[in-house]
């Protein structure tokens, strides 16, 4: 009897410990994938300073494949945009909206345009878009996609983009629609204002062949959304670290590669006016 205690009490001492669960998260491709493992290694090497756990980054193709990964519990945690982060939530619930950078809570789109329309910048958008061509960014994305066929759609009396436009794309990315308008490929474009602004600061856009000639009014867009069993995963209190984590984000080149200003705390609630017109275009299921 002894000997098996003390055989139980040896192996207990030498076999190794369980691993922790490593939490993992992963941010919508809004721009290109270079860029995107550049800041978020980063934010990896952040969060687990911060939150004692390993982190891990994990890429992901598409915006679909961000929410898909969250729902599967491939990821703990994600940068979301406002409809992506929706979608996620309702896929899993419990799961809630943490932080949202300071500009977040009024974003803005920018249509940009090839400088052979002929069109400038104007605080309304001119009837002569009628019959362009026109190129969103991802089918998913907030401000690529989902605001500004909202305003377009309010502009021009509730017409489709299809019956605007006389050709209609998707490029993926808010890199990828500037490259395409840039190039001729299509004659107008929507962009995420903050992607297109440090595109044109870092002058990696020919402002002399693109540029914007319309804002959007503002809207409600990123966050980052974690999972509802968060605490009972990585330890009581581990959702309030996490958001801490964000809120106390200082360091100016981890904000600026957002690039946000700092953030701010995020709920649910906020989400609901992206909610809303999505279930009007009839993107939520």
């Amino acid at each position: 009897m002894h000997r098996t205690v003390l055989t139980a009490v040896v192996f207990a001492l030498v076999a190794p410990a369980a691993a922790a669960e490593t939490f993992r998260f992963t941010a919508i491709p809004d721009e290109d994938q270079s860029r995107l493992i550049e800041r978020f290694s980063k934010v990896a090497d952040y969060l687990e300073e911060r939150l004692d756990v390993e982190v891990e980054y994990v890429p992901v193709k598409s915006y679909g494949a961000a929410v898909t990964a969250f729902r599967n519990d491939q990821v703990q945690l994600a940068w979301f945009g406002g409809l992506s982060g929706v979608q996620a939530r309702r896929l899993v619930p419990g799961s809630q909206a943490l932080a949202q950078g300071s500009e977040d809570d009024a974003f803005v789109s920018y249509v940009i345009a090839h400088e052979s329309t002929g069109l400038e910048r104007s605080d309304a958008l001119s009837d002569e878009i009628e019959g362009m061509t026109f190129t969103f960014g991802s089918r998913t994305s907030t401000s690529g996609r989902l605001m500004p066929e909202h305003f377009l759609r309010q502009r021009f009396d509730g017409a489709s983009p299809e019956a605007l436009f006389s050709r209609i794309g998707y490029s993926g990315d808010h890199s990828r629609t500037i490259a395409l308008v840039e190039a001729g490929t299509y004659d107008l474009g929507a962009v995420n204002y903050t992607v297109w602004d440090a595109a044109v600061e870092a002058g990696r856009v020919d402002t002399d062949k693109v540029s914007v000639i319309w804002e959007t009014p503002p809207y409600p867009d990123y966050n980052w959304t974690l999972r509802g069993d968060a605490d009972e995963r990585f330890g009581e209190g581990f959702t309030e670290k996490v958001q801490a984590a964000f809120l106390e984000m200082s360091d100016p080149e981890l904000l600026a590669s957002f690039p946000r200003e700092t953030f701010i705390p995020a709920d649910n609630a906020m989400y609901e006016p992206i909610e809303r017109v999505a279930e009007d275009l009839g993107l939520l299921r």
